[in-house]
């Protein structure tokens, strides 16, 4: 019973670490120059036109998997502690710390989605926010570099609802 019960507990923990893993593999491409998003530069203005839209829908994709992919892998885990939880074989020892860990789950997700949703309230047209234990990951979509005063706002918006100081801001054009 103790094995299985460790077993269940070292298999939620390795699909924490798988969807970290995941999570920092989908941020990789915030690296591609815009040539690579969109292949090589056409000769006429037709031919930018269609990749300027190949563009946008790149990055557009990239918001909308990057959330599809946190929330898949939170709800993973989420069904995990769950089975934990309405097991009646689990120890109450054990049932405490799934009960704990499903609850810093619940509040991470609503802390990510409030951020998201002040940031796009003060003019950001896209953002992914994806917290970890005292680092807060954002990726904006913006035209241009971001200006200091945004950056210092994205930041304080991080800080005041998850009260998180370590933040890493990626753009994509």
């Amino acid at each position: 019973m103790n094995k299985k019960q460790t077993l269940i507990i070292s298999a939620l923990l390795l699909v924490v670490v798988l969807c970290g893993y995941a999570a920092t593999q989908v941020n990789s491409p915030l690296y591609v120059t815009d040539g690579e998003f969109i292949g090589e530069t056409a000769a006429n203005d037709k031919d930018n036109k269609k990749k300027e839209k190949s563009k946008t829908t790149s990055s557009s994709s990239y918001f909308t998997e990057a959330k599809l992919s946190r929330d898949q892998a939170r709800n993973k885990a989420t069904q995990t502690l769950k089975s934990l939880l309405d097991n009646d074989k689990t120890p109450a020892e054990q049932k405490k710390e799934a009960a704990e860990e499903y609850k810093n789950l619940a509040l991470r997700g609503d802390k990510e989605t409030n951020i998201e949703l002040a940031l796009k309230a003060q003019g950001f047209e896209e953002v992914v926010c994806e917290l970890e234990d005292e680092k807060a990951n954002i990726v904006v979509k913006h035209e241009k570099e971001l200006s200091d005063q945004q950056l210092r706002q994205i930041k304080d918006v991080v800080v005041s609802k998850a009260n998180i100081k370590n933040v890493q801001i990626k753009v994509i054009e």
